[in-house]
C-alpha cells in the first residue's frame, strides 16, 4: 500500500524529509568520511571528484561547543530555548510555535524594531546580530580571536588548496538555525550568490553542535558538481548565442532562477528528475564539510528526537590572488541582495 510504503525508515531505521516529501530509500546514500590524518592529496581528490569532503573532528569539540553556547546564550532572551535544559545543548522550547523562530536561509525574515517585545521578532535580531558578536567574527582590535577565525579551519585550507598565503576568508557569512518542524534549506549550489567572481572559492559549512541523521543537517546530491557546472554552461551558451553581456548574462541568470536564489525548494523531486540520489550524514561537533562552488546540496527538516536546534554556519575562502567576489567583503545582512 502507498501508505506503508511512505511510512517506512528512509536509511538506519530513521525517516529523512526534505521540504516536498519523505525521501525513500533508494533516493540516498550515506556520505564518505574522511579524517584530517588521511593523505592531503587523497582528501583533495575527493573534493575535487566528488564535490565535497566530510573531515571528522578537524575542530576541537570544545571550541565548537563554547561557540554553540554563546549563541544560545545571547537568544535566550527569545524563548526559543526549553526551560531547565543547558544553553549548550539549544533544545527547543517546545511550548512554542515553530513558526515564531524562522531560520535564517530558509524564509523571509526582517530585523525587530527598538524595544520590540514580540519573540519572533527578538530572535530574529539577536540571529542577525550573532554574526558580528566577538566571539564569532573576532573583536576590531585583535583581542578576540573569534570562532570564523578558528586557525586550524583556516590552516587546513591553505594546505587543502594549495593557496598558502594567498588563503582569504571571507568576511560574509552565513550563520543558520534550524528549529524542529520548520522548512530545510531548498536547492542550490553557491556560485549562484557568488557570480561576480571566478568559480574557486571554497565553502566550509561547518556544524556547530552534534545533529543526528535526522536532525535538519546538509545534504549533498550525487554527482551534484558536475551537474551545477552543466547548468551554468549551458544557461551560458544560451546567453551568449544571444548576444548577452556579462552584466547582462548574470542578471538574466538569476532572474530565470527562484527569487530565493535556489534552483528548486523540493530536493526530492529535483534529485528524480535528474536520475540522482541524496548523499546523508550524522555530524558531530568538530566534522567540517567542504564542498565546490558548483555542488548541488540543501538540508532536511529538522526532526530531532531530542528537539535540538541545528546550527551551522557557512564559511567560505577564496585564493586572494583570483579574481573574487568582493561583494562579499561585508557582514551579513538581510535583503542584501547577495
Amino acid at each position: 500500500m502507498p501508505h506503508a510504503q511512505a511510512e517506512q525508515p528512509t536509511i538506519n531505521g530513521v525517516q529523512l524529509h526534505v521540504n516536498d516529501r519523505l525521501l525513500e530509500p533508494n533516493e540516498v546514500e550515506q556520505m564518505v568520511s574522511s579524517y584530517p590524518t588521511d593523505p592531503l592529496e587523497e582528501l583533495y581528490n575527493r573534493y575535487i571528484t566528488d564535490g565535497y569532503v566530510l573531515v571528522r573532528g578537524l575542530l576541537p569539540r570544545e571550541d565548537v561547543l563554547a561557540a554553540r553556547e554563546a549563541y544560545f546564550t545571547s537568544l535566550a532572551p527569545s524563548g526559543v530555548t526549553k526551560p531547565g535544559t543547558k544553553l549548550v545543548e539549544g533544545i527547543f522550547n517546545d511550548s512554542a510555535s515553530p513558526s515564531d523562530y524562522p531560520g535564517i536561509g530558509a524564509g523571509s525574515v526582517k530585523n525587530a524594531p527598538p524595544g520590540s517585545t514580540d519573540k519572533s521578532a527578538i530572535f530574529v535580531s539577536a540571529a542577525l546580530k550573532a554574526h558580528t558578536e566577538p566571539w564569532y567574527s573576532g573583536s576590531e582590535d585583535g583581542s578576540v580571536r573569534g570562532f570564523c577565525n578558528h586557525p586550524a579551519l583556516k590552516e587546513f585550507v591553505a594546505r587543502l588548496t594549495g593557496w598558502g598565503d594567498a588563503t582569504l576568508a571571507v568576511r560574509r557569512t552565513l550563520l543558520r538555525n534550524n528549529t524542529p518542524g520548520n522548512r530545510a534549506i531548498g536547492v542550490h549550489y553557491d556560485q549562484s550568490f557568488m557570480r561576480y567572481g571566478e568559480p574557486t572559492a571554497l565553502t566550509a559549512w561547518v556544524p556547530m553542535g552534534d545533529v543526528k541523521l535526522q536532525g535538519g543537517g546538509l545534504i549533498y546530491l550525487q554527482g551534484g558538481d558536475k551537474l551545477g557546472q552543466d547548468i551554468e554552461e549551458e544557461f551560458s551558451a544560451k546567453a551568449k548565442a544571444a548576444g548577452m553581456s556579462d552584466e547582462e548574462m548574470r542578471y538574466a541568470f538569476n532572474a530565470n532562477m527562484m527569487s530565493t536564489g535556489f534552483l528548486a525548494e523540493g530536493p526530492a523531486d529535483f534529485a528524480r528528475m535528474h536520475g540522482k540520489k541524496w548523499l546523508v550524514s550524522d555530524y558531530q561537533a568538530g566534522d567540517v564539510v567542504f564542498h565546490t562552488p558548483h555542488m548541488i546540496h540543501a538540508s532536511t527538516i529538522n526532526h530531532d528526537p531530542e528537539g535540538r536546534i541545528r546550527l551551522g554556519t557557512d564559511l567560505r575562502f577564496v585564493n586572494s590572488a583570483r579574481r573574487w567576489d568582493t561583494r562579499w567583503d561585508k557582514d551579513f545582512e538581510f535583503d542584501d541582495g547577495l
